[in-house]
């Protein structure tokens, strides 16, 4: 399974991730050989053209229609019996029509009729077809499991469609936008097209961007020429292990009673990835009562807690930030008392000098046990680990 992360600094439409995802694969004969697989060569063609974006050379994949194109509109369904009769895979062919239902859904509403209705127009051209069966082609071919993404730049001005000019970003694309992170950016253009945003939401991807190794880049380049490189930027990456960056999670809750969030709760949020939190008692607008949960994850388990928390407390919304830490060297040690076995942990300061700290749960098992207080348990347990030491 792969790591994606997707860079949209010049936003994205269907041939710029076409492209990015190509050169990630390396999988251009394979493209070319597409519109042969859906049974399409008759009426389109892919050609791979070298390009240069203010200085970065890379390839396009373009999608030219021949003289037998024609220029039929069709419908959700038509496109569908063209995927389904592919040579393509049934994971490739389910991920397509995903896609087009996501797309098509979109316009359905944007034009106020039923998803059948819907002609398409340009999204349900030749070229359109092939971004999309192409992409979906490469999503199963990289084996994409997980996405990542930049904040989506989407341009501004407006657009010259099949219904007339409508304002950047066009409706349909702003639909499909809701709910994730965009700007405007500098260039007054079309910078992200509703192929481009269907890609986007199909990949459900984050924009909480952890510690990432990157293992290979490629660039998908656009047709317009801008001051900025009009290219896509996809990585394949590896999700790194920064131990000293973390997540702070928070939110305040006043209208939920104790009991909801004690031991029940709390191992949850242990079991979902969380290092540690903590809860503080505080006095909120209008004089009420109530608490802040403060949760501290790694990064990768951002987006599991947080989701967590929304469906599991009364609280409407999260804020969240990375922080730094500095840790103390420990390790883990079992010491063996008369009644049972202790876990100690043991840290180490910048000095040299060691620090022990016996776990509760095992303590408190063993005072239930013996029927000695924890104190003396924890006490005993520190004195072996000592005499063990000398």
């Amino acid at each position: 399974m792969a790591v994606l992360k997707l860079e949209t600094f010049a936003g994205i439409s269907g041939d710029m991730f076409l492209g990015a995802l190509t050169a990630l694969a390396d999988a251009y004969e394979e493209i070319v050989d597409l519109p042969k697989r859906l049974g399409l060569e008759a009426e389109v063609a892919v050609q791979i053209q070298q390009v240069n974006k203010n200085g970065i050379a890379c390839k396009h994949v373009n999608i030219v229609e021949t003289e037998k194109a024609g220029h039929a509109h069709r419908h959700l369904s038509t496109i569908n019996k063209i995927i389904d009769e592919s040579g393509l895979s049934v994971k490739v062919k389910d991920i397509a029509k995903s896609i087009f239902l996501i797309l098509g859904e979109a316009e359905a509403e944007v034009h106020g009729m039923h998803i059948e209705k819907v002609h398409f127009h340009e999204v349900g051209a030749l070229d359109s077809i092939m971004d999309i069966v192409g992409a979906a082609y490469l999503i199963d071919r990289l084996e994409i499991d997980k996405t990542y993404c930049s904040s989506i730049n989407t341009g501004y001005g407006f657009a010259n469609t099949a219904h007339g000019k409508l304002p950047v970003p066009c409706p349909a694309t702003q639909k499909l936008l809701i709910g994730l992170p965009t700007y405007r950016g500098e260039i007054e253009s079309e910078m992200t097209t509703p192929t481009g945003a269907a890609i986007l939401k199909y990949l459900k991807p984050s924009f909480n961007i952890p510690t990432l190794t990157e293992l290979k880049i490629g660039y998908g380049p656009g047709e317009k020429s801008f001051d900025i490189p009009n290219t896509l930027r996809a990585s394949l990456c590896e999700e790194g292990t920064d131990e000293n960056q973390m997540m702070v999670i928070q939110t305040n809750i006043d209208d939920m009673t104790g009991e909801y969030l004690g031991q029940e709760f709390q191992t949850a949020l242990v079991e979902k990835g969380a290092t540690d939190f903590y809860f503080e008692q505080v006095i909120m607008k209008k004089g009420r009562p109530g608490i802040i949960l403060n949760v501290f994850c790694p990064p990768e388990e951002f987006e599991e807690i947080s989701d967590f928390i929304l469906e599991n407390t009364t609280t409407i919304g999260l804020r969240y930030y990375t922080v730094s830490r500095k840790k103390l060297e420990r390790t883990f040690n079992k010491v063996t008392l008369e009644n049972g076995l202790i876990q100690v942990k043991k840290s180490t300061t910048p000095s040299g000098k060691s620090k022990y700290k016996p776990e509760s749960s095992d303590v408190f098992k063993v005072a239930q046990q013996t029927g000695r207080p924890p104190l003396d348990i924890e006490f005993e347990s520190k004195t072996v680990i000592e005499n063990e030491k000398n």
